[in-house]
């Protein structure tokens, strides 16, 4: 389950959970590069009060999905999803001219992508998943 502002105010679902259903789970949204510890403190305020949280859509960069790489605040937003158990779903797999597209534009569109297929986030996203 969504909430406003992007999947950012999640804080809000907490204050007006959806009831009566028992498989329900809210998602949230981060670019590492725009969003900080205010909305890990959201998200803290979302779980104290029962609400199961899944990212499920998250990247290094600007909201935009561009702009520089924050490989510090990446860090801690990793930190964060592991401590609490929040499974994640990076953005983007695609060959795009922007920060967020993993692949370069020669990258095959079958997979199996080498090294040199990636780009800056691909790496980082690779190698948070190969721990």
């Amino acid at each position: 389950m969504g909430s406003p502002h992007w999947d950012q105010d999640i804080h809000l679902a907490a204050d007006d959970p959806i009831i009566g259903y028992k498989n329900i789970m809210y998602t949230l949204h981060f670019y590492a590069n725009t969003h900080g510890q205010w909305l890990r403190d959201r998200a803290d305020y979302a779980m104290s009060k029962g609400l199961p949280v899944f990212v499920s859509e998250c990247a290094g960069m600007e909201a935009s999905g561009d702009g520089p790489l924050n490989p510090e605040e990446w860090r801690n937003w990793l930190e964060w999803m592991q401590r609490h158990s929040i499974s994640w779903v990076a953005w983007s797999v695609s060959d795009k001219d922007e920060t967020c597209s993993m692949l370069y534009p020669t990258a095959s569109s079958e997979g199996s992508w080498e090294e040199r297929d990636l780009k800056e986030w691909g790496h980082m996203v690779r190698d948070e998943l190969k721990k």
